[in-house]
């Protein structure tokens, strides 16, 4: 039998097929590769397809490419989510949400089947599943593997929905009518009011809260928990999550340098905004953007649109066509770009990273997607929150309540111009508490990933325990 610790990891790696999975994903297959584990990455044949066309790439061709150069082992496969390229996965997100859960699920079956025939070198041992996959577990146990289930949100969100029983007990599940309470009986979480709860657990349409809450229940399943988080961010939720089962929070799992070498995940083509940015002074552009899936209306962007006019701040404003809820292609009042011209540019895509951590930009207006959070305290740009749905709306607590931040945009979902103009203001000003705060919250992330820093040992304990059940298993 092999000795412990020489056992080489094989881990495949799964996520869900959505921008905001995608790139974490990718960032911890490079973080474990460099570890000396050989990483089988897997992305549906419709993200791959996307990848390739945003990134000019030919078919055939392999986004590790680099990373391979660089003498790390990780393979590339794609497999068939179960629909054809054609389908129109947005516009028919329920039923491709329904085939994630029944059909993905044998294309995977059948994958992992093939490679561990294969006898690759070193043997598949572990499978590292999306947390908002619903069988993980029964794949892993079906090819005795270790089953790791990652999540890619913050872990007060996966307390949240570990104790949704208490929720229900206590009438806060699905209520309308006890906005005033204060939450203070979820293990880890000192206080939360039922608006700051994820929306899955508040009005979300039933077919997704159905899917979410089968991904938490084998989530739980799993051997290990990983969490792009930090320990001293989310201390005593993360001790909650450890009494159930082994967390380790191994964030944030981003690339932490910004050079062109970095593995590119971009599902949209995104143009190089840099040589605008370098023409505006330090700290006076705001970011604008809700990510890849939010949908808006129309009344909602008229009013940020606005405040921006209003507030007559330098800004790029990341507008995807498909924005809008009525899927109407025009999206901003005739006239807005020619007003705003030389001070504010409407793209439709762009890299992220590359504009947060410019220094022209002074603030982020951000639906506040955990990746968003992320990158953006770690390039140092305080936020101004408008979340949507999902685990945004917790998200937004952490930044403005609990860390301070940030701000919000509005109050309770009613925007009015005037008021996002103020929001902006503040954020923008260089005496904001925001921007004292997100200076302290960066160096929480920077020593988190120092050598001796609760990122990297518990990252350096994960791998221990994943060759513990390796060995066990043999």
């Amino acid at each position: 039998m092999e000795l412990k610790e020489h056992i080489q990891p094989h881990a495949v790696l799964i996520p869900v097929p959505f921008q905001g999975h995608i790139n974490p994903f990718t960032h911890l297959a490079m973080k474990l590769a460099s570890k000396s584990f050989t990483i089988t990455f897997v992305n549906t044949e419709s993200t791959h397809q996307r990848i390739a066309k945003a990134q000019s790439l030919k078919d055939d061709d392999n986004p590790f490419s680099h990373a391979e150069e660089s003498g790390l082992d990780i393979r590339y496969a794609r497999i068939s989510d179960g629909f054809p390229l054609s389908f129109d996965r947005r516009a028919n997100a329920s039923q491709f949400m329904i085939g994630l859960t029944h059909v993905f699920q044998a294309h995977v079956d059948d994958f992992i089947e093939n490679l561990v025939l294969s006898k690759p070198n070193p043997p598949v041992s572990c499978i590292i599943t999306d947390s908002f996959h619903v069988w993980g577990s029964t794949i892993a146990r079906k090819y005795n593997l270790v089953n790791v289930s990652f999540w890619t949100e913050p872990a007060t969100v996966l307390t949240v929905f570990y104790n949704t029983d208490l929720l229900k007990r206590n009438g806060h599940f699905g209520r309308h009518d006890k906005y005033d309470d204060t939450i203070r009986y979820i293990p880890g979480i000192q206080a939360i009011k039922p608006e700051d709860l994820p929306s899955y657990c508040q009005d979300a349409d039933p077919n997704e809260t159905k899917y979410v809450f089968k991904c938490i229940e084998d989530a739980q399943k799993a051997d290990i928990v990983i969490g792009n988080t930090v320990q001293e961010l989310e201390s005593s939720t993360i001790l909650a999550l450890q009494e159930q089962q082994p967390f380790y929070a191994i964030g944030p799992i981003c690339p932490t340098n910004f050079t062109k070498k970095t593995i590119s995940t971009n599902l949209l083509p995104a143009t190089d905004y840099t040589n605008w940015l370098n023409n505006k002074q330090d700290g006076t552009v705001l970011y604008i953007s809700f990510g890849s899936l939010v949908n808006l209306s129309k009344q909602d962007i008229l009013e940020i649109a606005q405040g921006i006019l209003i507030s007559k701040v330098s800004f790029i404003w990341v507008l995807r066509h498909n924005i809008l809820v009525s899927g109407e292609r025009n999206i901003l009042s005739l006239g807005f770009e020619e007003e705003t011209a030389g001070r504010g540019l409407v793209v439709p895509w762009c890299s992220q990273l590359a504009v947060l951590s410019h220094p022209a930009v002074g603030g982020f207006l951000t639906h506040c997607g955990w990746n968003s959070i992320l990158e953006s305290v770690w390039c140092k740009v305080p936020m101004v929150c408008f979340p949507v749905s999902g685990d945004q709306l917790t998200n937004r607590k952490l930044v403005v309540d609990d860390w301070r931040i940030g701000v919000n945009l509005c109050t309770r979902g009613l925007i009015r111009r005037e008021v996002v103009a103020e929001n902006i203001g503040k954020i923008m000003s260089k005496s904001d508490e925001s921007r004292e705060n997100i200076n302290k919250t960066k160096m929480i992330l920077q020593n988190a990933l120092s050598d001796e820093g609760s990122s990297e040992k518990n990252l350096n304990q994960f791998i221990q325990d994943i060759k513990n059940k390796i060995f066990q298993k043999n």
